[in-house]
């Protein structure tokens, strides 16, 4: 399905961005990955393969991101497939979120993804695609989610706007939009779990959460993967700045 083409993942090293990079190496991409730690690349290597290029990558610096890009352009010659993954998630009621809390949603989940593609873009070949990761939120409304939602619907407007600002070169740009997925981002604090939190109360949380989704549970991590290898591959040769959406039916019924 990917044979003989190259892709890189930023967020590389755990939940959907993991899942991803096992999917696609095993359809035959040569597969790069980011993350910030030393440690996590090394544990991921381990899981995807000795052949994945590790990056360790802050993708909220400008010159890291040009450095990533010539790294893989450098062991891959060019790019076919740049999925955008890397991002944070946690809640920001409007009484209490600072301006500390805002820059880090919104620098991670808005201005890496601008920046990460530009950097990308000049060694994309002709025709290739780029995924960008949204969210649900970006279609309802969620208490204590207003700078999130935001964020992923910042992204959601990029999938549009760079399709047709990459028209010329063929380059197709799509967004996967997961739903409430089981990965360790999910555990973060802020986000669903508490200081002093026990693991029975995380697993009431989930519970609880899989209460309130059409399907009656969480999606996995491989879901999503199944889903971001439609739009690597030549599958979705005539899909161009849409969204799919992969979230139990959550945002849609």
């Amino acid at each position: 399905m990917l044979e003989g083409k190259t892709a890189l993942i930023t967020g590389g090293t755990s939940g959907i961005g993991l899942a991803t990079a096992k999917l696609l190496r095993r359809h035959g991409a040569r597969i790069a990955i980011t993350g910030r730690s030393p440690d996590d690349l090394a544990k991921a290597r381990q899981t995807i393969g000795d052949d994945v290029l590790t990056l360790q990558t802050d993708v909220l610096s400008r010159d890291a991101l040009h450095k990533m890009a010539s790294d893989v352009k450098r062991a891959f010659g060019a790019l076919d497939v740049f999925f955008a993954n890397a991002g944070v998630a946690f809640v920001t009621p409007l009484v209490t979120t600072d301006e500390a809390q805002y820059d880090r949603l919104m620098d991670t989940n808005v201005k890496s993804v601008f920046f990460s593609i530009q950097a990308v873009e000049p060694i994309m070949r002709d025709g290739g695609s780029i995924i960008a990761t949204t969210a649900w939120l970006n279609q309802v409304g969620v208490p204590g989610r207003a700078v999130l939602s935001a964020s992923k619907a910042a992204v959601r407007s990029f999938v549009r706007t760079l399709s047709a600002e990459l028209l010329a070169r063929r380059i197709r740009v799509n967004a996967i939009s997961p739903g409430l997925i089981e990965t360790p981002i999910l555990r973060s604090v802020g986000q669903s779990e508490r200081p002093g939190q026990t693991e029975a109360e995380f697993r009431d949380y989930l519970a609880d959460a899989s209460k309130l989704i059409p399907i009656g549970r969480l999606g996995q991590p491989d879901e999503i993967a199944a889903a971001v290898l439609f739009l690597a591959s030549d599958s979705s040769s005539y899909m161009l700045g849409s969204e799919v959406v992969v979230d139990g039916g959550f945002a849609e019924l």
